[in-house]
């Protein structure tokens, strides 16, 4: 026992210091000049009014880009997000912003939607990012930018969090802390499939050669869906060193759970066994053990790689203000995470907005069962 504990915790150590190597990488590689500059038509599903949604949406009237136009996709023209649209063109008509009513039955709504939206889309370079995202003017010269290389099929990038109630900090610690170092360390070690819903940057030919949104409308990963498929055709997924920003709304500690367990029981079935691996990069958990054990040079060394390598994704590459103030409760934050691990290990079922969705083995969404009146998630 004694020998499984102090691997398992090298194990965690190792995994931080990749961590720290990972966002040293990054930093140093940069990204293309920019300086391609196709016509782009960026994609934004929307439902419902998020925290700062005009912020975010303002945010795109005025991009630093020769030609563009924003496609903002609804189910319903009911939808309170429809009538803030509709405020914001004509407060800022100049803005290329078009409003399209997509009625959809798929059984992933936002795919449904986005399938709708690239059929409008009248630009051969695509750029889907989610209703919340917040950009700078520079935005889609710097994503589109690596696309002038052939090789390249996706471009994505990571997003810090931001928050007007503890439960979303608390959130957006976890996601600069946790979840960015995670995708940073993929990229490390050679995995090519991933995508983030922050921004996804495709060529509408690209596209529609793996069968366009239609084949990934029963999934519940559409973003990373998108972007395997994309690799599995022979591109390359290039991670932008862009960062933008996303409002977390959680109002409660239960809406943050709920929404954890989610992210959780996505990534399980569409990572398979690869999932049980998160328990390796868990190092407070295994500092917390090694500390019961006596062993106080491998808590020490653990703990100082974990923070370490949290500050060096959340302030050193996301530039995140929740994880400026509040790095020292990541430990904390850690064992939360743990708990939201375990309770994704099990479950078919995940709560998206309004809706109960039941998942298959593959990550397909098998039932849907209407909640009206959840608040969203």
């Amino acid at each position: 026992m004694d020998d499984f504990l102090l691997a398992a915790c090298g194990a965690a150590f190792v995994y931080q210091l990749a961590a720290l190597a990972a966002a040293w990488r990054h930093r140093r590689r940069g990204d293309p000049q920019p300086g391609y500059s196709p016509p782009v038509s960026i994609l934004k599903p929307v439902r419902g009014l998020d925290p700062h949604f005009d912020e975010a949406i303002r945010s795109h009237a005025a991009l630093d880009y020769p030609e563009y136009e924003v496609l903002f996709g609804v189910e319903s023209e009911d939808d309170p997000a429809a009538a803030a649209i509709r405020r914001l063109m004509g407060a800022c008509p100049e803005a290329p912003f078009r409003l399209v009513a997509c009625p959809t039955e798929a059984p992933n709504r936002k795919a449904g939607v986005l399938e709708k939206l690239a059929r409008e889309a009248k630009h051969p370079v695509l750029v889907i990012n989610d209703s919340d995202v917040r950009v700078e003017p520079d935005y889609l010269r710097r994503v589109v930018a690596p696309l002038q290389d052939p090789g390249t099929g996706v471009v994505t990038c990571l997003y810090r969090g931001r928050a007007d109630s503890a439960p979303g900090r608390w959130e957006a610690l976890g996601v600069a802390t946790d979840f960015a170092p995670s995708v940073l360390v993929a990229q490390l070690v050679g995995v090519r499939e991933f995508g983030l819903g922050s921004t996804l940057a495709v060529r509408a030919r690209d596209l529609e050669r793996i069968g366009g949104f239609a084949a990934i409308s029963e999934y519940i990963a559409d973003d990373y869906q998108l972007a395997r498929r994309i690799t599995e055709a022979g591109f390359r997924v290039h991670l932008s060193s862009l960062v933008v920003e996303t409002t977390l709304g959680a109002e409660s500690w239960r809406q943050v759970w709920r929404h954890q367990v989610r992210w959780h029981r996505t990534i399980r079935v569409s990572k398979g066994p690869a999932y049980l691996g998160i328990l390796v990069t868990q190092a407070t958990f295994w500092a917390l053990l090694a500390a019961a054990a006596g062993w106080w040079v491998p808590t020490g060394l653990t703990m100082a790689a974990r923070l370490a390598a949290g500050l060096a994704t959340g302030v050193g590459i996301l530039r995140c203000p929740v994880t400026r103030r509040w790095w020292w409760l990541t430990p904390l934050r850690d064992l939360f995470g743990l708990a939201v691990w375990a309770a994704g290990l099990a479950g078919s079922t995940v709560e998206w907005r309004d809706r109960r969705l039941r998942l298959s083995r593959d990550g397909r969404i098998t039932a849907i069962e209407e909640q009206p009146g959840r608040p969203a998630l």
